[in-house]
């Protein structure tokens, strides 16, 4: 049950709600739960709930001429050229607060394949929580 609330934490934390995972990850790495597995655990859940981001750009942009449409014409475009100009390796830095989010999605809208897209992210999300692991348990004890 632990584990299934890391995941949930980790999935919601990836999507483009403000809510973050790694106090969970530490908490439960402090109560020595198995860092591998945990590590694998918070990544299932972060990289399932970018490809939730993606899978909505996907079908965002065929309500744009709607009038309620949360993003200005304007940042949609400048949104669509920087991802152009920085492209799939962007989302190298979907580990990151604030923009990794927007990023996953941008993706999406970008309509970049679902086969680039996954091990991009997986290795940015695993890549985090491995390090905060490292540090949690190289620094706790």
């Amino acid at each position: 049950m632990i584990h299934g609330g890391l995941f949930l934490a980790a999935f919601l934390a990836a999507t483009l709600l403000p809510l973050q995972s790694e106090a969970a990850l530490v908490a439960l790495l402090l109560s020595g739960y198995p860092p591998w597995l945990l590590v694998l655990v918070a990544s299932a859940g972060n990289v399932l709930g970018s490809t939730v981001n993606w899978w909505l750009g996907r079908g965002l942009l065929r309500f744009q001429d709607r009038r309620w449409f949360p993003v200005p014409p304007a940042a949609l475009a400048r949104a669509q050229r920087s991802y152009r100009r920085w492209g799939r390796w962007s989302l190298l830095l979907s580990w990151m607060p604030v923009v990794g989010d927007p990023l996953t999605l941008a993706a999406g809208i970008m309509r970049e394949p679902l086969r680039v897209f996954l091990p991009l992210v997986a290795v940015a999300k695993a890549g985090r929580y491995l390090v905060l692991a490292w540090a949690t348990l190289q620094y706790a004890g």
